[in-house]
């Protein structure tokens, strides 16, 4: 589209307007905080780094709190930069603004790894759960193969309101957990396994056939999706 083929940017009802730059390819959702209570989230796979710095600059002139999720090696240190004082969960590519994430309110979000190889979409579910301002902690490891593992964590697990579960392979691990507490589990399969696993479709068909009520699925590899889930289901309950 030539330059002169461009609409400006409309202003918001708040007096903000996109820079030109920002609005050849994106529209910030800025009032999805006020409206869901959530802030915005930025999927990076896909986006170039320079769409990725331009986002990340008017984010933070803007104010307010952002996720950016599958941040790529070479967006990580535009996104950093442009973005003082933000977290980087390694593992799980996910980059917070502001880092130090908001007290935590409502009620426990525990998140379970089956297999270490499951640890990326694990780490990406629990930052995106802290980070919306629930408790979190992580369980990792304790896949089906040994089911002694999982029963070793009983306590805390029945402490969760929610539960995210990961597991590639079989998937079948969700199901388990959901037959053990009674908070809901939010299930999350991922690409790990060997062939026949198809990259995930395995685990999750298993998933969406668990026998134990209570479980909710996500898209394979999705540990944002699971994550906001959770913290959705954990939120304090409005007074009255």
């Amino acid at each position: 589209m030539a330059d002169d083929e461009r609409t400006a940017s409309p202003a918001r009802a708040d007096g903000w307007v996109a820079p030109s730059v920002l609005s050849d390819f994106a529209d910030l959702d800025h009032d999805r905080l006020a409206r869901r209570g959530y802030p915005e989230a930025v999927y990076c796979e896909g986006k170039s780094v320079e769409q990725v710095r331009a986002i990340a600059a008017a984010l933070r002139d803007r104010g307010g709190r952002a996720l950016f999720t599958r941040v790529r090696a070479d967006q990580v240190d535009t996104v950093l930069t442009e973005l003082p004082g933000a977290h980087h969960d390694v593992d799980g590519r996910v980059v917070a603004w502001p880092g130090e994430p908001p007290a935590p309110t409502g009620g426990l979000v525990v998140v379970v790894a089956a297999g270490t190889s499951d640890l990326p979409v694990a780490r990406e579910a629990e930052t995106t759960a802290r980070h919306l301002g629930r408790e979190c902690a992580l369980v990792v490891d304790v896949g089906v193969a040994g089911l002694h593992r999982v029963l070793g964590h009983l306590e805390i697990l029945r402490r969760a309101r929610a539960l995210v579960v990961v597991a590639g392979m079989d998937g079948a691990l969700p199901g388990v957990v959901a037959g053990l507490v009674s908070a809901p589990v939010v299930a999350v399969p991922t690409s790990v396994g060997y062939g026949a696993a198809f990259e995930g479709l395995a685990p999750l068909l298993t998933m969406l056939n668990a026998c134990a009520p209570g479980v909710a699925v996500v898209n394979i590899d999705n540990g944002y999706g699971a994550g906001h889930l959770a913290a959705q289901i954990a939120a304090p309950v409005p007074a009255g």
